[in-house]
């Protein structure tokens, strides 16, 4: 199984300008990720080829497909350059919920909910979440800052978006980066989900706007409070006070915006 690959290689340029001149620059990978549940196609997904065992668990959790990391009989991930597979066995149950969907996706780094052919499948009925307290104040302190000294791959070749999971106590324990924003989301909740980590002991922190897909598969997971540095869309705000998520923007220059807490009724 390959699990990690680099997440940057290097490329020559020339700049455009009057005294032109040449130059080399770390630039982000990228691969097509070919998903498949006992053998039945289901989607291609362009990743940063980093930390996929985590993104195959977070992505199946998220698309309904498990309900726990214990309904897979086994994966197995192969790359090669600029592509790749991720050859998943289900168990029953699971594969029951596979069938049920009877649907393929074709997906990308840019949109989560590409290839649905059903507004019932872009729009379903989740759980409602337990209402949870927001984090203090003061765990949002200088956050924008700490951050980003765990974001690896952003300094070492930009454009990479991240994911954070983050105490309730301001203490950053895990971090995910990608290409695209819904990859770094279900790698790190993959990464939770295997690691059996207490999702109610913190909050998820997006360096990406808020789009509604993010806010499902923050509610499928389990995941109480959803932070984002860019602001949420107007139906992400509105599933978010339907289904109980604690969602929250943090400004550039402002203090955080509180968009719905669960504790507080109304």
């Amino acid at each position: 199984m390959a699990d990690r690959h680099d997440t940057a290689s290097v490329y020559g340029f020339q700049t455009l300008e009057s005294d032109a001149h040449e130059d080399n620059a770390a630039i982000p990978t990228e691969c097509a990720l070919a998903i498949s549940y006992n053998q039945i196609n289901y989607a291609v997904m362009m990743v940063s080829p980093n930390d996929l065992q985590d993104f195959v668990t977070g992505f199946s959790l998220t698309q309904g497909i498990i309900d726990a990391p214990e309904q897979f009989r086994s994966i197995t991930i192969t790359l090669e350059q600029q592509q790749g597979t991720a050859e998943i066995e289900l168990s029953a149950r699971a594969q029951f919920q596979l069938t049920k969907q009877q649907r393929q996706m074709a997906g990308s780094s840019g949109c989560g909910i590409c290839g649905v052919d059903a507004l019932e499948s872009a729009l379903p009925e989740l759980a409602v979440l337990p209402p949870t307290a927001i984090p203090a104040y003061t765990a949002f302190n200088q956050l924008r800052d700490r951050i980003r000294d765990f974001q690896h791959a952003l300094h070492s070749s930009g454009a990479q978006h991240a994911a954070f999971f983050i105490l309730n106590d301001g203490t950053i324990t895990h971090c995910r980066e990608d290409i695209g924003r819904h990859n770094a989301m279900d790698k790190l909740i993959g990464a939770l989900v295997r690691k059996k980590a207490d999702l109610q002991s913190g909050f998820m922190v997006l360096t990406s706007r808020c789009g509604l897909e993010l806010v499902q598969k923050a509610i499928r997971a389990g995941i109480s409070t959803l932070v984002t540095l860019s602001a949420p869309t107007t139906l992400a705000v509105e599933w978010a006070r339907r289904y109980q998520l604690n969602l929250i923007h943090v400004p550039h220059h402002n203090a955080p915006r509180i968009y719905h807490r669960s504790d507080i009724p109304g």
